[in-house]
């Protein structure tokens, strides 16, 4: 079975289900892997493209072939994936000149692992569909370190029969994946997962700055959280991080304020209020105002240290 992945194994001479990893998710190719059967896989002739090209270089350099377009790794592939930033970028990989859909045609499948609004994700099911192509949306909760570990959850919608088929894949990139139905119910599940999560994490920041402002010793606080009912993964892994003010980037501050943006249009479009997710999006929006875009979306709390000092 062809295959084209966003997501970027470490090549070897010859991968097995056991040893696919991923690269880390800010970088975004088109992987072609042209050899897979299950259930032992092996993986091999893997195609590569990005938008800019230099980002190919480590894997071409341990031998892939690199496509120039998207039009070219879609037409070269049985089975497409693509992850983009942002729902612009998505359309444009898709749709536009040179897109993956104009390789596209029957028999064939595109997987678009982005985070985009339902609007987005069915305006690019319209055009994969329109060529005898299956379409699937698949978005991912999981950032770096999942995706390096194979620990992604994928949250799909779409054509069953391109579930199914891309199913063995979904399973050596991550850890589960739910099938929900129609497209458009795989990026309105992201869109809250991510909600939730900006949420959590401002509401965090909050407790740090405040614990540090009225004489607490913020590290004591995050030890306090992780015992408790309230404990989290995400405050575990970023917490000693926050009280040292440091912002490795894992899932970049930029991405999360869109992904609430698109939250509170998906909620707009079906009149539900969600008054702590609006906050929590006018906070994101001074954190990005003071040049954080780029930092993780954990260096939210800068924002609240800021209005301290106003």
């Amino acid at each position: 079975m062809a295959m084209c992945s966003t997501f970027c194994p470490r090549l070897s001479t010859h991968l097995n289900s056991k040893s696919f990893s991923l690269f880390p998710l800010k970088t975004r190719f088109f992987v072609s892997i042209k050899a897979f059967s299950a259930p032992k896989a092996e993986l091999c002739d893997v195609t590569v493209w990005n938008r800019t090209k230099s980002k190919c270089e480590p894997l071409i350099s341990l031998g892939a072939k690199y496509k120039s377009s998207p039009e070219e790794v879609a037409a070269s592939c049985d089975v497409t994936f693509a992850m983009l930033a942002d729902p612009e970028s998505a359309a444009d990989v898709a749709c536009g000149q040179n897109g993956a859909a104009k390789g596209m045609g029957p028999g064939k499948g595109y997987v678009d692992v982005s985070t985009v609004d339902v609007e987005t994700s069915k305006l690019i099911c319209e055009h994969i569909r329109a060529t005898g192509a299956h379409f699937l949306e698949a978005p991912v909760s999981g950032s770096k370190k999942p995706a390096e570990d194979g620990q992604l959850i994928f949250l799909t919608a779409g054509d069953s029969v391109l579930y199914e088929k891309a199913a063995p894949l979904l399973d050596i990139m991550g850890k589960s994946r739910f099938y929900l139905g129609e497209v458009g119910n795989g990026a309105a599940m992201k869109l809250v997962v991510n909600m939730v999560m900006g949420s959590m994490m401002a509401s965090f920041s909050e407790g740090i700055v405040l614990s540090e402002k009225v004489g607490l010793d913020p590290s004591v606080l995050v030890e306090v959280i992780s015992q408790g009912a309230i404990s989290a993964p995400m405050y575990a892994v970023k917490g000693p991080s926050m009280v040292k003010s440091s912002y490795p980037t894992a899932f970049p501050l930029k991405h999360q304020q869109k992904d609430l943006r698109l939250a509170l249009g998906l909620a707009e479009s079906v009149s539900q209020p969600i008054p702590i997710a609006a906050a929590t999006n006018e906070l994101y929006k001074v954190a990005k105002s003071h040049g954080l875009s780029d930092q993780d979306f954990s260096a939210v709390i800068e924002a609240l240290k800021v209005k301290l000092q106003q």
